[in-house]
C-alpha cells in the first residue's frame, strides 16, 4: 500500500519545480513543525484498562494557527496524520483562510465501543494534548467516525484543564455549545458553489448539465441537495451498497427519505440499478467522486466519459490516473478546492467564538461563496496560464502562499 507521508512530500517536490523556493524552506516544508504522540489510558466497561495509541501533527503555522480534524479509526498511522495535516496547510492556504494544517489520530475502532468509552476515549485524547492547543494555537474538528458530540466533551475537557472558557479550542461543536449554524452543508454547499463557477467559465447550461455522484453521505447529498435546486440534472448517486440510474433525474431528498427508511439508495422507485464502477463510467458531464479516496486509477482513468470532475471525497484520484485525464482534456477540479467548504465554515465557527459572535445561516452561506468563488477564480487563472493540471494549479497557488508567509516571517528554518 502507498504510504501517504512519501505521497504529500513526492507531491511538494513535484510543486516546487513550478515555483521558487529555497533547499531550506523547502525541507522545512516536507515535515511537520511537530508530532506529538501519546498512549491514551482509558477504562473500558467492563471495568479493563486499555491502550489506544494517539497522534496530533502541526505542519505549518506560517499562515495562521494549526487547524484540522481528529480522526478515531483502526488504521490511523503516525504517517497518515502527518500527511493529512500537510494537505490541510494546502487547503487552508487555496481557499486563504488564515490557518495553518494540523491533523490528529487516535487507533481504535468506535463502532465497537459504547457511548461511555468514546467519552472516556475523547477526554483522555484532550488530556494528552490540551497543552499542544488552543484558539490562538491550534484548532482541532471532527473527521472520520468523530462529530458534534465528541467536538463538545473535548471541549469541556479541555476548559476543565485550563480552568476557563475557550469556545474557539475547537471547531464542528453542536450548535447549542457554539457550533456555526450551516456547517452541516457546508461541505457540500461549497462543492455547489465551485460547480455554478464551473458552469459560468465554461458555459454549461443547467439542465442539459448531467451529473454523477459517487456516494450519497452528507457532503454528497447537500451537494446534489443544491445542484438540483439550481437546475442541474442529478441522473446517478451511489453508496457502499451500489448505485442507481435515472435518465430523468432524481429528487435528492427523495432519494434520501428512501435511503433512511432501508439503508441504501439501491432499488429507489423509478431507477436502474448501477454498480459504483459503472457510475465513474457513465456518460455525463460531470462526475462528483465523493466518497472514497483512490476510485479513480490508472486502471480506469481512460473509460471516465465525464468532461468535468468535481473531487468531494479526500484524494480520490491517484497520480497515475491524474496525468492520463489531464491528457484526455478530463477537467478534474482538485479535493483540496472543491471539499474545502467545511474547514473555511470552521474558520467562520472560530471567528464567531473568538468575538462571541453568532451568524445567521443566510451570513454563513453568504461569506462562504465569496470565499470559495474567488479561491476558484485564482486557481483557474493559474490552470490557464501555467497549461497545468487543475491540482498542480491549487498546489502551486497554496505552496507559493505558504512559503512567501514564512518569508515574510523569516521562518528560513
Amino acid at each position: 500500500m502507498s504510504n501517504p507521508y512519501r505521497n504529500a512530500v513526492k507531491q511538494l517536490e513535484e510543486v516546487a519545480k513550478h515555483i521558487r523556493v529555497d533547499k531550506k524552506i523547502l525541507e522545512q516544508l516536507k515535515s511537520p513543525d511537530k508530532v506529538i504522540r501519546a498512549d491514551l489510558k482509558v477504562k473500558m466497561d467492563d471495568g479493563q484498562f486499555k491502550t489506544f495509541k494517539a497522534f496530533r501533527s502541526q505542519h505549518n503555522k506560517a499562515r495562521g494557527v494549526y487547524k484540522g480534524g481528529i480522526r478515531f479509526h483502526p488504521g490511523v498511522t503516525e504517517d497518515e496524520v502527518k500527511a493529512l495535516s500537510i494537505w490541510m496547510t494546502w487547503k487552508c492556504s487555496v481557499v486563504g483562510i488564515p490557518f495553518g494544517g494540523g491533523k490528529g489520530g487516535v487507533v481504535c475502532n468506535p463502532k465497537e465501543m459504547s457511548e461511555a468509552e468514546l467519552e472516556r476515549l475523547s477526554r483522555a485524547y484532550m488530556r494528552a494534548i490540551y497543552k499542544h492547543i488552543g484558539p490562538k494555537k491550534d484548532v482541532p474538528a471532527p473527521d472520520v467516525n468523530t462529530n458534534a458530540q465528541i467536538m463538545d466533551w473535548m471541549r469541556d475537557e479541555y476548559e476543565k484543564l485550563i480552568g476557563k472558557r475557550a469556545a474557539g479550542v475547537i471547531t464542528g461543536k453542536s450548535v447549542e455549545k457554539g457550533g456555526s449554524l450551516g456547517r452541516i452543508e457546508a461541505t457540500g454547499l461549497g462543492g455547489f458553489y465551485i460547480l455554478e463557477q464551473l458552469a459560468r467559465v465554461r458555459k454549461l447550461k443547467k439542465r442539459q448539465t448531467r451529473i454523477a455522484v459517487q456516494g450519497y453521505g452528507n457532503a454528497a447529498y447537500w451537494f446534489c441537495y443544491f445542484a438540483d435546486k439550481a437546475g442541474y440534472k442529478i441522473v446517478a448517486v451511489s453508496d457502499s451498497k451500489g448505485g442507481i440510474y435515472k435518465a430523468s433525474g432524481v429528487k435528492p431528498e427523495e432519494v434520501m427519505a428512501y435511503k433512511q427508511a432501508t439503508s441504501s439508495v439501491v432499488g429507489f422507485e423509478g431507477s436502474k440499478k448501477i454498480s459504483n464502477k459503472e457510475l465513474l463510467e457513465m456518460e455525463v458531464e460531470v462526475l462528483v467522486p465523493a466518497a472514497l479516496e483512490n476510485v479513480v486509477t490508472r486502471e480506469n482513468a481512460g473509460r471516465v466519459k465525464a468532461k468535468y470532475m468535481i473531487e468531494l471525497a479526500n484524494g480520490p484520484v491517484t497520480p497515475g490516473a491524474d496525468e492520463i485525464l489531464h491528457k484526455r482534456k478530463v477537467v478534474d477540479l482538485p479535493d483540496v478546492l472543491c471539499n474545502a467548504g467545511g474547514v473555511t465554515v470552521s474558520y467562520f465557527e472560530w471567528r464567531q467564538n473568538i468575538k462571541g459572535e453568532r451568524w445567521s445561516k443566510k451570513k454563513v452561506f453568504s461569506q462562504l461563496k465569496q470565499v470559495m468563488d474567488k479561491a476558484f477564480r485564482e486557481v483557474w487563472g493559474v490552470y490557464k496560464e501555467r497549461k497545468v493540471n487543475p491540482r498542480m494549479a491549487a498546489y502551486i497557488l497554496a505552496v507559493d502562499r505558504v512559503i512567501k508567509a514564512m518569508r515574510k516571517k523569516g521562518d528560513r528554518g
